[in-house]
């Protein structure tokens, strides 16, 4: 169908209000024409190279074709194509019959609909993959990122320098050594591993160079008395006690990130990838398997009674089964916000671990922001009905990883733990920050 339209120019005058005359100017249908159909441009799409194509035409091509390309001289388009608004509200304008009985034919072929429909679901994939704002964010914000991650992959691997250098003294850790053979330095450091208020008496046993031997004989009567003058209760309780689990175990209990990996170095890789992919199984399996050794200290630890700070020592030691407040707390930490008890229990390691506890803390953080948009994208896409189903999927995997794990750990050489340990603690924030930065460019291209 032809249909020939007649633009006129508005009349100007010059400065000295001479006329210009009219300019008359016959457009028809056949300049606006699709090169695929050879019909008038319907939602024209302009790719890359410049050509212009209707919208359905360029659907049906890709379907047919696979290929992402002009179909006039085939050079490949960048992204996805976007209808050019300019073009086609002039077209709409210009030639309003020939669009309206245009629209009329199209919506009468199914087999356009089932292209353009596959086409935008290929469109939308695509703008999930790679978001349209990912060049123009890199460009303006790159740097920054880039430098950030830079610097932390350099702490992280001086971190791991230091402590590979230093693997060979785990042997010569107080968790390794009998009590019997400690030395009067080495009596001052289990001492002040009690906590801060144990520095009050690290002069007193030092200026008596109390060794293992004699710790061993020491009873709650000299305690009391000079040179020790352990007046307060609940220190003297909490010394007492800790004493007493020495002299049972032999010697000294771990109660930190080290010393707990070398007295249980598959368990605690293990807790750590548990705890990272699935926090709140793996502290229901503590609960269940391991409730005395490690999930006490955990709950203590996290949700510590608000009491006075002696108080708060001496509890700790007793390990005493959680009040209902406490678990009260934990339950809501447990349910919403898992990894800030992974957080809390590092934070208590600030003074030992300086920077492995700041590590683990941002590692922490980022896990929660980052479940926080699996959520949000659950959401968005209405398919929170689908979380039963992903919950069960999810705890069949980690069931047989742990499995896998538990069958091969006997013959997985040492240097490989470890190297997955210090991954793990090192260089698992930096790649966690590089997803959250991901995420959050892609809610920006979703918002806008």
């Amino acid at each position: 169908m032809e249909e020939d339209v007649e633009l006129r120019a508005i009349t100007e005058r010059t400065k000295g209000d001479s006329p210009v005359p009219e300019v008359s100017r016959r457009i028809s249908v056949s300049e606006f024409s699709c090169h695929c159909c050879y019909d008038i441009l319907v939602n024209p799409t302009t790719l890359n190279c410049g050509h212009s194509f209707c919208r359905h035409c360029l659907a049906l091509w890709w379907v047919s074709s696979k290929k992402t390309e002009c179909p006039e001289c085939r050079e490949k388009w960048e992204g996805f194509p976007k209808v050019n608004i300019l073009l086609r509200d002039a077209i709409e304008k210009l030639f309003p019959d020939a669009m309206k009985h245009r629209n009329e034919e199209i919506q009468q072929n199914s087999d356009i609909a089932h292209s353009l429909l596959a086409f935008h679901k290929y469109g939308n994939d695509q703008i999930q993959a790679t978001p349209n704002l990912g060049r123009a964010n890199r460009q303006r914000g790159g740097g920054f990122f880039s430098g950030v991650l830079t610097a932390l992959t350099a702490v992280a691997v001086v971190l791991l320098v230091y402590h590979w250098s230093s693997r060979e003294s785990e042997h010569d850790l107080l968790v390794h050594k009998p009590v019997a053979k400690w030395t009067p330095e080495e009596v001052i450091l289990w001492l002040e591993q009690l906590g801060p208020w144990a520095s009050f008496y690290t002069e007193r046993f030092l200026a008596e160079r109390v060794n293992g031997r004699l710790l061993l004989t020491l009873a709650e009567e000299e305690f009391l008395k000079l040179p020790y003058n352990i007046d307060n209760n609940s220190h003297r309780k909490a010394i007492i006690m800790e004493l007493e689990r020495v002299k049972t175990l032999g010697v000294k209990p771990p109660q930190n990130l080290w010393e707990y990996k070398a007295v249980n170095p598959g368990k605690s890789l293990f807790l750590l990838y548990a705890l990272k992919s699935s926090p709140r199984l793996s502290m229901l399996y503590l609960y269940l398997f391991d409730y005395t050794e490690t999930f006490l200290p955990f709950i203590h630890t996290t949700c510590p009674l608000q009491t006075e700070e002696e108080a708060i020592v001496s509890i700790f030691l007793d390990l005493k089964d959680p009040t209902w407040k406490q678990w009260r707390e934990f339950l809501v930490k447990y349910s919403f916000l898992p990894y800030q008890l992974i957080a809390e229990f590092a934070w208590d390691w600030l003074e030992v671990h300086y920077w492995t506890s700041r590590f683990i803390i941002v590692n922490g953080m980022l896990l929660s922001v980052l479940e926080l948009f699996s959520f949000w994208r659950l959401w968005s896409r209405r398919e929170l009905k689908t979380l039963p189903r992903r919950m069960w999927s999810h705890f069949w995997k980690v069931s047989t990883q742990g499995l896998f794990v538990a069958i091969f750990w006997p013959v997985i050489p040492q240097f490989v733990c470890n190297c997955l340990f210090y991954w793990a603690v090192y260089f698992n924030p930096i790649i966690n920050i590089d997803l959250v930065v991901k995420e959050v460019r892609q809610l920006e291209t979703h918002v806008q």
